[in-house]
């Protein structure tokens, strides 16, 4: 079908009578790729099941939104959208934002605070009996006990609040289809509390839980509200578990009288796997209800390629390795191809993709020489503080992609506006490897739309420590060889730096220094973000904590907003030295 369906009229049109799985998201419906409530529709479709999607559903009215379609064969499934709701609310000093880029017009006030709990609290009020299963980030990245920012409080898993029956963490391609299957197979709820890469809630009137050798118990979330270093403690263990290649053991949190219990994940995914949820038959498009309206979150992404999910970095203020995973799941090149290749066939297409990446744009292909040794493997970056010995940093498999996609009869140009790893390629001597340096040359050549977005996020070595990032005189030689090619071929390209302000670990003194090395290189920022503690990120557990997880250590945390503000406030002490900010 074109559209999976978000209207009794649709229904009608497609002669049915029934639905086995109705999503709730918090975002608009588009239908592409890089949309998750599309993604996790396309592959129920794609197994036999009729779905329906109800974008953006009225919380506040009688809640005719969640009656609509009534009761589904399966099951409820929620999510909040592409973000967690209080970052898409909220700026980082708690000012509630005035636009929503998975909105249609760019609107606010389209979802509630903590969506997927409030969605789910709905959904259990209405239909006590059908099950409810969260998915998303929002979800998976409060599958625990976590610090929300917002709230300046520990909370307990959402789980609890949402009293939904079932939470799918990570990417849930997989999972799904398993709980699909049981479900449709006459299995209750209950019964499927051993699928991977989910989570569960044991109430308290429940029999005792049944705690194997192989399991792994956490300090309950009573006892992390009363010690933080108990929730430090707990924290090191679940991003230990995560990071994990073929993690085997349960985590139980008490909680509340109960238990939250998390299964292991499902091995990472093949590359044949990925393709086969790329390959979808994804209309690309938002559906026809927002005909004439735009959608900011799809304008930036309609022209680009995923070609990679993953990432090894480990920044510890990033999310991505917490929800997509740390080891890279590649594209085939076919595959990547044959999305291009549609691309090419829509209204408006004038010959430029506008991103080829991922979350680090130059990680595709890259992984394990020897992939045992990584399923061994606890570390929580394989480039920090060093590089793995064992990680193949080679970036051929990119060169011959972006070699294909340069001799493409209908690609002008293929850019890549995700950013860049430069520790990939460089150190402080320079090049490491003839494909870095090839890479990097092809890149500024050809792939480069006059910005490369680069973040090297501070300037201090024990702040960058903290952040799990590369010293700052990598960014230093970056700039020298930039600059230097940039002469050379009279590229007029920009070479544009992203900072964090206010990150734990960073002083008043420390912005000072940084503003002021800036300006030694003529650099002129265009973002400095405040830093915004999420859910299950090291630094945010630092910030709550006020001690790194992994070595128990104290570490200085700047909290209060004017504290906050005058950390970014240093960039605009320069504007006499051209030290310009937006943000």
């Amino acid at each position: 079908m074109p559209f999976i369906p978000t209207s009794l009229k649709e229904l009608k049109t497609l002669g049915w009578d029934y639905l086995d799985v109705i999503l709730f998201s918090g975002d608009a419906y588009v239908d592409h790729p890089s949309f998750g409530t599309a993604v996790i529709g396309r592959v129920l479709e794609a197994e036999g099941y009729r779905v329906a999607i109800v974008p953006q559903p009225n919380w506040r009215d009688d809640r005719r939104d969640f009656k609509k379609f009534g009761q589904p064969r399966l099951f409820f499934g929620v999510t909040s959208g592409s973000m967690d709701s209080m970052v898409n609310h909220y700026t980082a000093n708690k000012r509630l934002r005035s636009n929503d880029a998975y909105t249609p017009g760019g609107k606010a006030g389209f979802r509630p605070d903590y969506a997927t709990a409030v969605y789910a609290q709905i959904l259990r009020e209405l239909f006590p009996e059908t099950p409810v299963i969260l998915g998303g980030i929002e979800a998976s990245l409060r599958r625990l006990a976590h610090y929300d920012y917002w709230n300046d409080a520990l909370q307990p898993s959402i789980l609890v609040e949402s009293k939904a029956d079932l939470l799918v963490y990570g990417m849930g391609e997989t999972p799904i289809r398993e709980i699909a299957r049981r479900l449709a197979g006459g299995k209750h709820i209950r019964q499927l509390r051993n699928i991977p890469q989910t989570a569960y809630r044991v109430t308290g009137g429940e029999r005792q839980m049944a705690v194997h050798e192989n399991d792994c118990v956490l300090h309950s979330f009573e006892e992390c509200v009363k010690s933080k270093y108990h929730f430090a403690e707990n924290f090191a263990v679940i991003e230990q578990e995560a990071n994990k290649k073929e993690s085997c053991r349960r985590l139980i949190e008490p909680s509340g009288g109960g238990y939250v219990v998390v299964n292991p994940p499902y091995p990472v995914m093949a590359e044949k796997e990925i393709d086969a949820s790329f390959d979808l038959p994804y209309m690309r498009l938002p559906h026809p209800r927002y005909k004439g309206k735009h959608i900011p979150a799809y304008e930036m992404i309609k022209h680009s390629v995923t070609i990679h999910r993953g990432c090894f970095g480990g920044c510890s203020f990033c999310t991505i390795a917490a929800h997509q995973g740390r080891f890279i799941i590649s594209r085939s090149e076919q595959s990547i191809l044959r999305e291009v290749d549609s691309i090419t066939q829509m209204d408006g297409f004038k010959g430029y993709l506008s991103d080829v990446g991922g979350p680090s744009a130059n990680m595709y292909g890259m992984k394990g020489k020897d992939e045992k040794a990584c399923a061994q493997c606890q570390r929580n970056s394989c480039i920090f503080p060093r590089i793995c010995n064992n990680l193949h940093t080679g970036h051929s498999r990119l060169l011959n992609l972006y070699s294909v996609l340069r001799r493409h009869k209908a690609i002008k140009k293929a850019f890549i506006g995700s950013g860049i790893r430069y520790d990939l390629f460089l150190d402080e001597n320079g090049f490491t490897g003839a494909s870095g340096e090839e890479y990097f040359r092809n890149l500024l050549r050809h792939h480069v739309s006059g910005r490369l977005k680069v973040a090297p996020e501070h300037t201090e070595q024990h702040v960058l420590q903290v952040m799990r990032k590369p010293s700052f005189t990598l960014f230093e030689k970056l700039k020298e060889l930039f600059d230097t090619q940039n002469h050379k071929e009279a590229l007029r390209l920009q070479l544009i730096p992203y900072f964090i302000s206010a990150h734990p670990g960073c002083t008043d003194n420390d912005m000072r220094r940084l503003a002021k090395k800036l300006q030694r290189l003529s650099m002129h920022p265009e973002q400095v973000q405040d830093f915004t503690p999420t859910p299950m990120t090291h630094a945010s557990a630092i910030f709550y904590a006020g001690i790194d997880p992994v070595t128990m250590r104290k570490v200085f945390v700047p909290r209060g907003k004017t504290e906050k503000l005058q950390q970014k406030g240093w960039f605009f002490r320069e504007k006499h030295a051209g030290m310009l900010v937006k943000g």
